[in-house]
């Protein structure tokens, strides 16, 4: 199987931070979902990944040692200036992309519909980042690094953007790294999903059979009390009830059959772990 992206015993300290022990792999035609709380060392792994900053230890591996020039980066915050105007930003990204395409520039911004005689300052934070993305894909690149990129825009725009990720990848020559907060865009697109905690990777494997392999209990606070520790990632207890995160369904059934899970989301599983770690 090709691979897009493979990180090996990646290990990067930032002052007091770090960013330790990281391998994960992104095969190619798949999306693989990056998250974790602020400061839990997404945005790191990502600047190591596009050689901004560089390891002290591992390996980083891209595009089976293609260029940079083959990857699109979009980040949280539109990367062009306020006084270019949507029809200027095809010309200065001609300048830093060999494998420019301003037919397939053109084509984004009349899908997206941006305006081509505004200036970049002019347009909302849904447009900004239409343009960030559409420029990210106008050099044809095979793989497409997101950092952030759908934070804040609301739910019609990131289900458009959404929707273009899934057309970028719908064939083994592509993949997608997106880091975001937004979990249910997330459990929409990613096929993987590698959950940094604390500059460690916590969980990390295909997205349905850890969702599937994780359980979410509702109870009371005596049931609760029952149940081996071994088994409960994180709880939560309530004057009116108790929830916690387990971390093998099939097990968990066998001993407690009479108390039924249900399907965790990825929050489920950031909330509930981080709670885990806190006891």
């Amino acid at each position: 199987m090709k691979y897009a992206i493979e990180i090996k015993n990646m290990t990067k300290m930032l002052g007091a931070f770090t960013l330790s022990d990281v391998s994960l792999t992104i095969p190619g035609g798949t999306i693989l979902g990056l998250i974790g709380e602020n400061g839990a060392g997404k945005s790191t792994l990502i600047k190591c990944l596009l050689g901004i900053i560089t390891p002290n230890e591992g390996e980083v591996a891209l595009l089976e040692g293609a260029g940079l020039g083959e990857v699109g980066y979009v980040p949280d915050e539109c990367p062009f200036s306020d006084l270019l105007l949507v029809s200027q930003v095809g010309s200065f990204c001609a300048g830093l992309f060999p494998g420019w395409d301003g037919e397939l520039f053109a084509h984004y911004v009349e899908k997206f519909e941006l305006p081509w005689d505004k200036k970049v300052k002019e347009l909302s934070r849904g447009m900004k980042m239409k343009l960030s993305i559409a420029a990210a894909l106008s050099h044809r690149p095979r793989l497409l690094v997101l950092d952030e990129a759908t934070s804040g825009l609301d739910p019609v725009v990131r289900d458009e953007i959404l929707d273009e990720f899934l057309a970028f990848i719908s064939d083994e020559e592509h993949a997608i790294l997106i880091s975001s907060h937004i979990t249910s865009d997330l459990e929409k697109i990613c096929d993987y999903v590698t959950y940094l905690h604390k500059g460690r990777v916590t969980i990390s494997g295909p997205k349905d059979e850890l969702l599937a392999s994780y359980g979410k209990l509702s109870c009371s606070g005596a049931d609760l009390a029952k149940i081996d520790p071994a088994l409960v990632v994180g709880k939560r207890e309530g004057a009116y009830g108790s929830q916690a995160l387990i971390n093998d369904r099939r097990a968990f059934g066998a001993v407690y059959p009479e108390l039924p899970l249900d399907t965790p989301t990825l929050e489920d599983l950031m909330i509930f772990t981080t709670r885990g770690d806190e006891k």
